[in-house]
């Protein structure tokens, strides 16, 4: 496991994340927080790209868990079939949207425990919807957080949930709102898995990563 940078070192690389993008988004596109839910779950071992791409269409027509019902199993089914595990995470969306309508009055719930009691809806799900949608300083750790969170020191940990505590303990409080948008979009086009751009990389000097490349 990478040693832990200082509060200082992590405190300069998020001033330089935010100088450079001061109100980082997220990639998935939705239209209401019910949409978001539903692209966060479908996510799961899939791009944005790709959902975004099968769900562009669907949230066009079903926007609301009532329509999403209404469109029935099937009609979702065909809607995200270029999706990885389609038909688990079809079935979960109908399921989830009857649970919406049935127990929520077809509003989705802002807190953590209900929105994990959703079909298809784990921690990580939970915390992208409370964190893009109500706000709150929650970290969804996915691939690209444990990669970075390690290399670099920011936030080491042996699996996610340690790696959530750790950005929870050494990122300054003014940085938590937005600190996993930044962590994933430097995972994801600076710190990558197999060719990581640390000659470009704006933290090349704070990260204690030892295999830098040119």
């Amino acid at each position: 496991m990478a040693k832990q940078l200082d509060y200082h070192s992590i405190r300069a690389i998020f001033e330089r994340f935010h100088a450079a993008d001061a109100e980082p988004k997220g990639e998935l596109e939705h239209v209401n927080v019910y949409t978001l839910v539903v692209a966060v779950a479908l996510s799961a071992q899939a791009t944005d790209a790709g959902v975004n791409k099968a769900t562009r269409a669907l949230f066009k027509i079903a926007d609301t868990p009532q329509k999403m019902l209404d469109l029935g199993l099937d009609g979702v089914t065909e809607h995200i079939k270029t999706i990885g595990l389609f038909r688990q995470k079809a079935k979960n969306v109908i399921k989830l949207s009857q649970i919406l309508v049935d127990d929520y009055n077809g509003e989705v719930p802002n807190s953590r425990a209900a929105l994990q009691s959703l079909p298809g809806v784990g921690r990580k799900t939970a915390n992208v919807v409370l964190n893009m949608w109500w706000g709150m300083p929650t970290q969804a750790v996915d691939t690209h957080i444990f990669r970075v969170g390690n290399r670099t020191g920011i936030c080491p940990g042996k699996d996610v949930n340690v790696v959530e505590r750790a950005i929870e303990d050494n990122i300054p409080a003014d940085y938590q709102h937005h600190a996993h948008h930044w962590l994933i979009l430097h995972g994801r086009y600076h710190c990558k898995a197999r060719k990581p751009l640390c000659g470009t990389c704006i933290i090349r000097d704070l990260c204690i990563f030892e295999d830098k490349t040119l």
